[in-house]
């Protein structure tokens, strides 16, 4: 039974509309809301389905008219009608008002009057009917297989007679006569002597040719290891072993060489101030402080403008310059709706190259398909050519995919807990050597440029040298923001309780000690874990879950292709697994790393923010401080088209 079916235009407009469960008039509104908000507006309509609560929706486009066909159902249902129901729907209700669109265009959908209540009924009455009168599919029968056209006599083996299928013997030089002389049936090898039992002849036959091609592998063997012990001898083998290099100004001592200072552990103090050159931690100097810029891509060479060239043949060539002018105009006339045998080829183009650069294939796929929806029907303009015109369709849906619906605003985000009286709580998670703790150091130095003092949770109890690393941050930080510059406040510190401590609780105590002391923003370092490894993600999902952050932030590297997608919806579905909320807190946004390495080949974005629907907040650069950017979404979308 179908809760609703609605008919409206890309406008937003309502044509008609049918509701099939009693109610309050706007219950189809939610989900067809949501229906425009998450798949419409975000370009993604690879699939024709789309799942709201305990509804399922099934939607289709008209592009030539702009208008959309959305029917709704319980989804515990199986409604193997409703397919059919919508392509009726959707060819009865053009046929009626084609010449109302086609004559008055805007105005017929403001003013017109759709009276489609009595088509509809008879359409879902014969959907309905088809459905049942469709039999299902009859078993054979035991006469109809073909087990009951053997006899009892074709299925008795006797020992000694030869099957039917005969596997071929291994061909060898000295056994190929013989091979092929037991083929034939009842008859003995030549020179063999004939026993008087048939059966007993043919196996002894058989016995005597495995015999044979047994000497004649051990002979040719022997031949071998004979030609091979004529060869010379080989070198005297070196001498086993490795011996341990010593290098130069080296030191046996271990103490000397242990730089951890084990005083600090277990405190919040900042450590010593380190004195080193400034520009090579800040790079440009001549930059605006606390700004975060926009990530800029220039393109090498300018896209070439796609010319339309006439088939050349001599004799088109013969006819003049005239019959050739009109013949390109005629390819170049808008006259003609696109179908999908049009857009094929060129989507088949558009996918490889994708894939190419680094998009994943799953999602490379999708985005062709929804742009073939989005364009199949659609009158093409006046002097365009289907290339251009998927490229530009497929441009616009990558944009506005990297556009998501939920901005993050970092900023705003920090003063309003300020307000509150509170730290702003960020964790990083990703998986091993993305570079999670570089970009929490860059975040810092961005947030303390801002104005804002940083606490770093010391959370990677695992990896070997993860707080020495922070605490090296945290020593270059303060010596960049010294206190004598922000009134004698401490800009930065480091919270860390050791190795092979609980980690959400180290991050419990972090937030308690930075709302005690004053601090504005908490971030929290974790360890870094693979997506399939479940006792780690747990404990992920268990400290997220006990501090429940402002904001959970994923730090991925730009030069993965398909496990991008792999490793956001492992980590997406562990936090869902694992939480004990009964919402449970996914990934908020997305930290792209390592985006110098990879020179045009941008589609971890698009993968990352496909699969999500969530923002890249932040995108890493470089090795300094300063190598923080924001994505700017027509500079990687012209990369990724490039050529």
């Amino acid at each position: 039974m179908l809760d609703f079916f609605t008919i409206f235009s890309k406008g937003g407009l309502v044509l008609w509309c049918f509701q099939g469960v009693r109610g309050p008039a706007a219950a189809a509104t939610a989900p067809v809301n949501a229906l425009i908000r998450s798949v419409l507006l975000q370009e993604r309509g690879g699939s024709n389905s789309f799942t709201h609560e305990a509804l399922m929706l099934k939607y289709k486009l008209d592009n030539q008219f702009e208008l959309v066909f959305v029917v709704g159902f319980q989804k515990i249902l199986t409604l193997t009608y409703v397919d059919k129901l919508i392509d009726d729907v959707h060819k009865e209700f053009r046929d009626k008002y084609r010449n109302e669109f086609q004559q008055k265009g805007t105005l017929a959908l403001l003013n017109g009057t759709f009276d489609f209540k009595d088509d509809f009924t008879r359409l879902l009455r014969e959907a309905e009917e088809s459905s049942k009168t469709r039999a299902p599919v009859a078993m054979k029968t035991f006469e109809q297989s073909l087990k009951s056209q053997k006899t009892i006599k074709c299925m008795i083996e006797t020992r000694g007679e030869k099957p039917k299928e005969k596997v071929k013997p291994k061909k060898n030089k000295g056994s190929k006569k013989e091979a092929t002389e037991v083929v034939v049936p009842g008859k003995a090898p030549a020179g063999e002597k004939q026993l008087p039992g048939a059966g007993d002849r043919e196996e002894l036959s058989k016995d005597e040719i495995l015999q044979k091609n047994r000497e004649e592998f051990f002979k040719r063997h022997m031949k071998a290891g004979e030609r091979a012990s004529k060869s010379p001898k080989p070198e005297a083998q070196k001498e086993k072993g490795k011996k341990p290099r010593v290098w130069d100004l080296g030191n046996s001592n271990a103490k000397v060489l242990d730089y951890s200072n084990s005083a600090t552990n277990g405190s919040a103090e900042p450590g010593p101030v380190e004195e080193f050159d400034p520009d090579m931690a800040l790079g440009d100097r001549n930059r605006e402080p606390g700004r975060l810029y926009d990530l800029e891509y220039e393109s090498d060479d300018e896209t070439e403008e796609e010319k339309i060239v006439p088939n050349p043949s001599k004799s088109s060539a013969k006819k003049g310059g005239l019959g050739g002018m009109f013949g390109m105009l005629k390819g170049l006339v808008g006259s003609k709706s696109l179908t999908r045998e049009d857009m094929d080829p060129v989507l088949e183009k558009m996918k490889d190259h994708l894939i190419a650069k680094n998009v994943a294939a799953e999602i490379a796929v999708q985005l062709c398909e929804s742009v073939a929806k989005k364009l199949e029907g659609k009158v093409m303009g006046t002097f365009t050519t289907v290339t251009s015109t998927v490229k530009q369709a497929l441009q616009e849906a990558l944009v506005q995919i990297l556009q998501p619906q939920r901005r993050v605003d970092v900023l705003r985000d920090v003063l309003d807990a300020q307000r509150q009286h509170r730290p702003y709580v960020v964790t990083f998670c990703g998986v091993n050597g993305v570079g999670k703790s570089t970009n929490l150091a860059k975040i810092s130095f961005w947030l303390i440029e801002n104005g804002f003092s940083v606490l770093i949770a010391a959370c990677d109890t695992f990896r070997a040298g993860a707080v020495e690393q922070l605490r090296t941050h945290t020593r270059r930080l303060n010596a960049l923001h010294p206190p004598e510059s922000h009134g004698g406040r401490t800009m930065v510190q480091l919270y860390e309780k050791g190795y092979g401590k609980d980690a959400a609780g180290i991050a419990m105590e972090a937030i308690s000690y930075a709302r005690n002391q004053g601090f504005d923003v908490v971030l929290v370092d974790t360890a870094g874990r693979m997506q399939d490894n479940a006792p780690l993600m747990t404990a992920l999902a268990k400290l997220i879950a006990v501090n429940a952050p402002d904001l959970v932030l994923f730090v991925g590297e730009a030069l993965v292709g398909n496990e991008a997608v792999d490793q956001l919806v492992k980590f997406n579905k562990a936090l869902a697994d694992h939480s004990m909320a009964q919402t449970p807190r996914l990934i908020d946004g997305i930290v792209l790393t390592k985006f110098d390495t990879i020179d045009d080949k941008v589609g971890a974005a698009i993968s990352m923010t496909y699969i999500t629907s969530k923002p890249i907040v932040f995108v890493g650069t470089g090795q300094t401080y300063c190598d923080l950017r924001s994505l700017n979404a027509k500079a990687v979308v012209a990369a990724l088209m490039k050529a």
